[in-house]
């Protein structure tokens, strides 16, 4: 069986981050629900040397949506002093990612296929081809980060399990 560029991405993209999105909203929820603040959800950390939960949900969008931009550029530039962003806008972030990610077709991913793509961050670059760095750096980068946002909620005491991490499976027609 061959599977895609796209369906090794994009489908994994979108799915994900339907759960990331749904484990946002639930941790809303129980934010109102405890009369807790959602903005101090937002600097949380699992442990001290760790980036918060603000930084996490940015990088699901980065190493999404952003990734498959970088490839089409040919570049992936690490964003440097991400914008500080509120519980609300950080939920939106992810909207965005899933919006932005549904507009692309299946050929147009596919097509990116073989291309060079250079990872630069300071004076370091390494060359990738589009599959190598959407396989090996964003994907696992994004996967990462989607359950580190995860973890840092449920240890917040929002009641998440599995299937609010895996988002809608991809179920045969």
């Amino acid at each position: 069986m061959a599977i895609s560029l796209y369906d090794a991405t994009v489908a994994g993209f979108q799915q994900t981050l339907a759960g990331v999105a749904g484990f946002l909203d639930r941790g809303l929820a129980h934010c109102h629900d405890n009369n807790i603040d959602p903005e101090t959800l937002v600097e949380t950390r699992l442990y001290g040397d760790m980036l918060p939960l603000r930084f996490q949900v940015q990088q699901v969008a980065h190493h999404s949506i952003g990734a498959i931009e970088a490839v089409k550029a040919g570049v992936f530039l690490p964003p440097m002093n991400m914008p500080p962003e509120d519980y609300v806008a950080l939920q939106k972030r992810v909207a965005d990612a899933r919006g932005s990610l549904g507009k692309l077709t299946a050929a147009e991913v596919n097509d990116l296929e073989g291309r060079d793509v250079v990872f630069q961050i300071s004076d370091i670059k390494m060359l990738f081809t589009a599959q190598g760095f959407l396989l090996s750096l964003s994907l696992p980068n994004f996967f990462f980060a989607a359950t580190t946002a995860y973890d840092i909620l449920r240890s917040q005491g929002v009641p998440l399990g599995k299937r609010d991490f895996m988002g809608p499976l991809r179920l045969k027609s």
